[in-house]
């Protein structure tokens, strides 16, 4: 019977093993027994100088660390990003300098909500993180399958995450609490449309798209700046599961997309995206219709056009799924010159949360990682010694700044340009904000007629589970996209036994 790669993974190990190495300790001394502990006499007790032992289980004990919060489970994969078009008129980030030129990357797709040991095929957004190794530094554009999120503010993202989990008191996944908080969040009904849609369960990592969902700024050498936004578009087209596929997959393979990946690469089938971006002046932005830093809404491509860039290519699988997956750590902090934030609330949040989160789970020192620090630049020097698992001393260098000792200096030149921030200080609600008109667009123009029929479907089996006065709020939300989905919910509704009233209703 044949097998694929991931199946053969051991023995094409073993192929490649000339000698069979010496077992080890951790500190390098050989063990000339590893199937019986020390003992005192023939049936014990275990004796405590049976360093063989400790020293495996002291390891075991530690070899898992938390997982993510956010993104637990997901597939990785090493490759390139080659340039094709020119963009330098846009942006001074050396990766965009040349035509042809090549930059190594690693790539991680993911799920949002699911946990380490959720199916690959559950209904749910799937994250889609690419770490740039330029010359400048790493660049880590993290974004997701879709243009856009849930929420705009970072202050709710800990709520909505938490209804995406579990009820902490029941400890199981809760209709009422995720369908209570996006209801309560009219912003979210773009995002939810797309989740409920055919794209809600991709096939695999390698039939999606990604995006990197926020607006960015663009510098050039001249310092003119751009917005931006940042497009994958997947060369192999898209591709999506079924609603009863992907269930039997649940069941039968969990770790699908996972493998699905592993074996196109290791086939030598591998995939590409192609990079392109959306470009607005600051002119532009200042009268456009809407604030264009709100991440729950998309940039016409009639208004601004997709502008190609490069190719994404992934060509090579992890060696290890711990270190090259596990522990890889991305940040939208980390920028080029050349990419800078902006007002973007979302992205400013995350600015701050996905680092802190990785120095709680991986240490302080996460970045001196192999599979995340910046090795085109031969050692990071900087003020920052010690903590966890530190791995570069910087050769004796002062750990303090300013110093007489020839520490590392600044590099003036790639000094940001300056920009105006005005206004008070305040919390600030969003008024007057279309939350449907782009909702609208999606459900009249982009859905087919089964498009729409699998969508009212795939709602109405989420919403039958949800408390009553919930789904009231919720179809509500639906029918401010368009009336004719909301009365396709309702009468769906109605078919599994939940009677809703219309406004008509409540007014008689």
């Amino acid at each position: 019977m044949s097998r694929d790669p991931a199946a053969e993974q051991l023995n094409c190990y073993k192929e490649t093993v000339k000698t069979v190495p010496i077992l080890l300790t951790g500190n390098g001394e050989p063990i000339a027994n590893k199937n019986d502990s020390l003992t005192a006499g023939k049936y014990g007790p275990t004796l405590l100088q049976d360093f063989v032992y400790l020293d495996e289980m002291s390891h075991f004990n530690r070899e898992r660390i938390p997982e993510r919060v956010v993104h637990a489970k997901g597939a990785g994969a090493f490759g390139y990003f080659e340039v094709t078009h020119d963009i330098t008129k846009y942006t001074k980030a050396k990766l965009f300098s040349a035509i042809l030129k090549r930059t190594p990357i690693a790539v991680r797709f993911s799920q949002v909500g699911g946990e380490r040991g959720s199916a690959d095929t559950v209904r749910d957004p799937r994250g889609f993180a690419v770490k740039f190794y330029t010359e400048e530094g790493v660049w880590d554009l993290v974004g997701n399958n879709t243009p856009i999120f849930f929420i705009k503010d970072p202050l709710l993202f800990p709520s909505f995450i938490h209804t995406q989990k579990r009820n902490p008191v029941t400890n199981l996944k809760d209709s009422d609490m995720f369908w209570d908080f996006l209801s309560l969040r009219p912003e979210s009904t773009h995002q939810v449309m797309f989740l409920f849609s055919d794209r809600g369960i991709p096939d695999g990592y390698r039939y999606m798209h990604g995006f990197g969902s926020h607006t960015f700024k663009l510098v050039n050498a001249k310092d003119e700046i751009v917005y931006c936004k940042f497009h994958y578009k997947t060369d192999q087209g898209i591709r999506n599961l079924p609603v009863d596929r992907a269930a039997e997959l649940s069941g039968t393979d969990p770790d699908y997309g996972i493998r699905d990946l592993y074996n196109s690469i290791a086939r030598r089938q591998c995939p590409s995206w192609t990079l392109y971006i959306q470009v607005m002046t600051p002119k532009e932005a200042e009268t456009f219709r809407w604030n264009i830093f709100d991440v729950t809404k998309v940039w016409p491509h009639k208004d601004f056009p997709l502008i190609p860039v490069g190719k994404i290519i992934l060509d090579k699988n992890p060696e290890s799924y711990f270190s090259d997956v596990e522990q890889i750590a991305f940040n939208v902090a980390h920028m080029v010159s050349g990419i800078e934030p902006t007002p973007d609330k979302m992205l400013q949040g995350r600015m701050f949360a996905y680092g802190d989160a990785h120095r709680y789970r991986l240490g302080t020192n996460h970045l001196q990682l192999p599979v995340n620090c910046p090795y085109k630049i031969m050692t990071t020097m900087n003020y920052q010694r010690d903590g966890k698992m530190s791995i570069n001393s910087q050769g004796g260098a002062p750990n303090y700044y300013p110093n007489s000792f020839k520490g590392p200096v600044e590099t003036p030149n790639v000094k940001e340009p300056a920009f105006n921030i005005t206004g008070q200080a305040d919390r600030y609600t969003p008024i007057n904000e279309d939350d449907f008109g782009q909702v609208t667009i999606f459900w009249r123009n982009v859905l087919d007629s089964g498009a729409k029929t699998r969508l009212v479907n795939n709602l109405v089996t989420s919403l039958k589970r949800v408390s009553p006065f919930i789904v009231q709020r919720a179809v509500a939300n639906f029918t401010q996209v368009d009336q004719d989905l909301g009365k396709r919910l309702r009468d769906g509704l109605k078919k599994v036994g939940m009677q809703l009233f219309t406004l008509e209703d409540e007014k008689n």
